[in-house]
This record gives C-alpha cells, structure tokens and sequence, in this order.
C-alpha cells in the first residue's frame, strides 16, 4: 500500500514539474523578444560584441526609422589630405576609434574607419544624442511652442507632477540642474541609469520611468549634476509643448534640411517613444554634418536651421556651480572661445571649433572611457589636431 501511494505521489509530482515547465516554455515564448534584447542589454558591452553592436543597435532593440527627406545629398567636399600628429595612430587603436571624420571650412580633411566599421555605418551616439536635442527645442521655443525657460516642467509635462521633476524648469533641465537623484554609474548593474537599460530593453515606458522617481539629491537648481533621463523630459517637455513626437519634428527641421546620407533611426521603448537621450544612430559623416551645421551658427547651405541666438546660448557654460556646461552641450576645461563638444560615452563625439571652423567627429568603442584622464585626454588631442590643421 505504502509503495502503491509513494508511486502515485511520484506521478503526480511528474505531472506538477510537466505542466511547470510547459508554462516556462510558454512564458519564455510569450516574452521571447523581451527576453532577447534583456540579454542584449547584459552582453551590449562585451569586448567581443561591442564594436558590431554599436552598428546594429536596431536588432537589439526596439527601433523607429527615420526619414532623411527627400532632397539630395548635401555635399561634404574633399579637402587638402591633412597630416595628423603621429600620436593619432596609437589613440586610434587604444580608444578603440570605430571612424574619425576632420571637416575644416565645412571640407573633408581626414576620413578613416576601423575594427572592420565603414561609412555606411550607422554608429549609436549615446550621449550625443542630447545635443540633436538641444537644438530642436531651440527652433521649436523660437517657434514660439515654449513661452519661458522659466516655466515649470509640469506646464508641458502634467505626468510629471507630485514628483522629483515637480517645481523644476525648463532652464534647469536643459543645464542638468534638476536635482533629481539619479545614479549615473554605467558599471554598476543596479544604477539607475542601467536600471534605465532595462526599461528600455523590456519594452516598458521611459515616461513611466521619468514619472517614477521621486527623490531628490538637491534643490532645483542648486547645483551641476549630469542626469541622464533628464534629457528624456525635455523630449516629453517638446511633445506637450508642441503636440507632435520628437522623429518628426526632428525630420522636418533638422535631418531634411541637413541633406543626410543616410536615413538614421531611433532606439524606442514599448510604446513607440525614442530614446532620445542617446538613441540616435547615424553615419559618422552626417554627424559631422550636423557639428558644422552648428559651427557655422545654425546655418546648411544658406538655410538658418537652428536660430543663431540659441546656438550662442546653449554653448555657453550656464551650468550652476561654473560647470563646463551649457544646454546639453560640454564646454570642457580649458577651452578657447568657440570650443563646444558633444559627447557620448564610449568615446562618441562631436568636436567643434568655430572660431577656427574644425569639427572632429569620433565614433568608438571605448570600454575604458571611464578611466581617469581619458575624455581630458581625447579633447587635448583634438585641440592638437586642431592646431595643425
């Protein structure tokens, strides 16, 4: 009797693990895709895989097209080949340079690409991004969508109110002033900007993200401290204030003018929105494009693209505290009246001199950008680029 119960219980324990792993295997089914860009996200940095991701990010995750317009290719014309200091070579293969595009009076001075990359690739810009963003919100505040700067982030953002972005403007947003508590430690896995990953990854909401935190590190405006998702409230500050979703408004008013070469996309989360605090992917030359775009006051081919006033304003350090930091953009450490850079990790940037109308555009996968003295270290070598150019 006793042998008789012990194998029924048997069976029934067989049934039990049955239909357990059966609902595993349909919950792993049902959230295959999730699950695959989860993975993603865990391996995106990986010295085997990072180069190659960094140019295919639209089969890792969630993606949106973009459209360049329907007009012609804006030239980029060849200049004189320039001789770069013998040190580039060793900077190259030590920050892992993916592609380095040097426009001096708007021509092609120096163009080259590695680890196999070539330039139809569309490179992720990460923090770059930010910059893209800047000057919409300029054209879209000119157009008169946004009344102050001073205005609270709710006025264009209701979600947004009873938490931390709650009583914070415009103006704080855009200098990373907002004093919200973000931890921005891309090597630690439970930060909140990789928390930020995996809400993007699992095609969850960045609004709901934004609407989630709560805390405060300090007051509004007190201080300088880089914030990643606030840049994503700015996007949601242009989409209350102007109705329309960021792909198109920037299509209409700054990748259709610029005459790109190719069609870039934008990294979105579950619900369609882009990550545009660094989802942007594009060629190195278009990125280029756009940095003598911004070198040349706002103005492509005779068009004033981005209101000149605004470009002086968001170039200017305005950051709290004396931070090198305007609106998302870096004026770093020592720079020369007319050096701004757009920057983003892993060793992307857009460096632009206008006063001596040079822009080095830099796109990388750079795992140890983190390290003490790099970024000093790239801007100082393109400053001596600079100089011989």
């Amino acid at each position: 009797m006793a042998g008789e119960t012990l194998g029924g219980d048997m069976r029934r324990l067989g049934r039990i693990v049955i239909v357990v792993l059966l609902l595993i295997g349909a919950l792993a089914l049902w959230k295959r895709e999730e699950i695959a860009r989860l993975m993603a996200v865990n391996s995106l940095f990986a010295a085997d895989r990072i180069v190659t991701n960094f140019s295919n990010m639209d089969r890792l995750f969630l993606s949106r097209p973009l459209s360049r317009g329907e007009g012609p290719v804006s030239p980029l014309p060849a200049g004189a080949e320039a001789t770069l200091p013998a040190e580039v070579a060793d900077w190259i293969a030590a920050r892992t340079v993916t592609a380095l595009v040097i426009l001096k009076d708007g021509q092609v001075v120096h163009e080259s690409y590695h680890q196999g990359t070539g330039p139809g690739d569309l490179r992720i810009s990460w923090s770059v991004a930010k910059s893209f963003l800047s000057a919409l919100f300029g054209i879209v505040l000119a157009e008169g969508h946004i009344d102050s700067l001073d205005d609270p982030v709710t006025k264009y953002a209701p979600s947004l109110a009873g938490t931390a972005y709650d009583g914070v403007s415009l103006r704080q947003i855009l200098t990373m002033s907002s004093g919200v508590a973000f931890d921005e430690d891309y090597l630690d896995f439970w930060s909140d900007i990789n928390r930020m990953g995996r809400v993007l990854a699992l095609g969850q909401s960045m609004d709901g993200f934004a609407a989630s935190l709560t805390e405060r590190a300090a007051a509004p405006g007190e201080r300088f401290h880089y914030v990643s998702i606030d840049t994503h409230v700015l996007g949601m500050i242009i989409r209350g204030a102007t109705g329309e979703d960021i792909p198109e408004l920037l299509e209409r008013h700054i990748l259709a003018p610029l005459g790109l070469e190719a069609a870039p996309h934008y990294l979105t989360d579950g619900y369609g929105v882009s990550f545009v605090l660094g989802g942007l992917n594009m060629t190195t030359r278009d990125y280029a494009r756009f940095g003598q775009m911004i070198a040349q006051g706002g103005v492509w081919q005779g068009r004033q693209i981005v209101p000149r006033d605004w470009i002086e304003a968001s170039v200017t350090p305005s950051a709290p505290g004396g931070a090198g930091y305007g609106y998302q953009w870096w004026i770093a450490e020592g720079a020369v009246p007319g050096e701004v850079n757009a920057q983003g990790i892993y060793g992307q940037y857009i460096w632009i001199d206008r006063a001596r109308n040079i822009v080095i555009a830099v796109n990388a996968a750079d795992r140890g950008f983190e390290e003490e003295g790099v970024a000093a270290g790239n801007i100082a070598l393109f400053r001596r680029i600079a100089d011989g150019l």
